[in-house]
């Protein structure tokens, strides 16, 4: 993979974590030097849930959303598979931003959370359509996303579909056709029998009954949306955070994405001890300091 390196230098070190840059450019180099060498305008912390609104949209179930409003550029998470608005991440994005002073957007899938709708019913297609009715009719100016796990497969889509006003992404144990892919690779004897029964038990430790049951018809329709298998038009600047003990997907999917994405100004930002949630406090920081030098790369452009 020409023009690869991998970053080893002390502040690496201290973080726990090495850097893969795809194409020239100074984000990644400015992210080490500087922000490490200062305290964080205002550490994250959790906030108790809040009140909500709800986007209707004619024909599609009401979406359930929190806003900061601010400047631009603005922030949206894009939570995981099944995950809702109030997680860790999501939570302490909102905090930082609104010490920032900069617009904020966290919300639920149709059928998760506090959204309208059947979650058995859901696709990815589906929800790609939330993230563009999120994007579309609530968000103002330009944005950077910021997708985890899940999200990170539909933050891709959300790029390929508005470039004009999708400015950055940040990826969080990025999934993209994961989901796909590990159905690909069970045997075939297990795959006939998910198609028979109609649903797959797909085994997880962060799930209370520790596995996710997951519609046969999901995963077809799931085809439908898979990215990796040719070049993706996405040219903005884009930044892969991924745990290297993430045991449900695989830390070499972000270095997939960085290679098929025809943007120069990627980075791959790898914590060797962090698994596949990155919620604990090391990894937040990084999180939101990886925004924070986006932040300062755009507004220049946007303001």
């Amino acid at each position: 993979m020409a023009g690869v390196f991998l970053i080893a230098s002390g502040s690496c070190r201290s973080w726990g974590w090495a850097a893969a840059s795809f194409g020239p450019h100074q984000g990644l180099s400015a992210l080490l030097t500087r922000k490490p060498q200062r305290a964080p305008r205002r550490l994250p912390a959790c906030r108790q849930k809040t009140s909500f609104s709800f986007l209707n949209r004619p024909d599609l179930p009401k979406l359930a959303y929190k806003r900061l409003k601010g400047k631009n550029p603005g922030i949206i998470f894009i939570p995981g598979y099944i995950s809702n608005m109030n997680g860790t991440k999501a939570l302490a994005i909102e905090e930082f931003c609104r010490s920032l002073g900069h617009a904020y957007i966290r919300f639920d899938y149709s059928g998760v959370g506090n959204s309208e709708g059947n979650l058995e019913e859901c696709t990815v297609g589906k929800w790609r359509k939330d993230v563009l009715s999120i994007i579309d009719d609530i968000a103002v100016g330009p944005q950077i996303l910021v997708g985890s796990s899940l999200g990170g497969w539909l933050m891709l889509h959300a790029a390929l579909a508005r470039p004009e006003k999708v400015m950055a992404l940040v990826g969080v144990a990025t999934a993209a056709d994961a989901l796909v892919t590990q159905f690909n690779q069970l045997p075939v004897e297990v795959k006939k029998e998910v198609e028979i029964k109609g649903t797959w038990s797909l085994p997880s430790k962060y799930h209370k009954d520790g596995f996710y049951r997951i519609q046969y018809s999901f995963i077809k329709e799931a085809e439908h949306h898979c990215l990796l298998h040719s070049p993706i038009p996405v040219n903005c600047p884009i930044r892969l955070l991924h745990g290297m003990k993430d045991d449900i997907v695989p830390w070499h999917t972000s270095m997939q994405v960085a290679d098929q994405v025809l943007s120069t100004d990627v980075d791959v930002i790898l914590r060797k001890d962090s698994d596949h949630r990155m919620k604990e406090k090391a990894d937040i920081q990084l999180l939101t300091y990886t925004i924070d030098d986006l932040i300062d790369k755009l507004s220049t452009i946007v303001n």
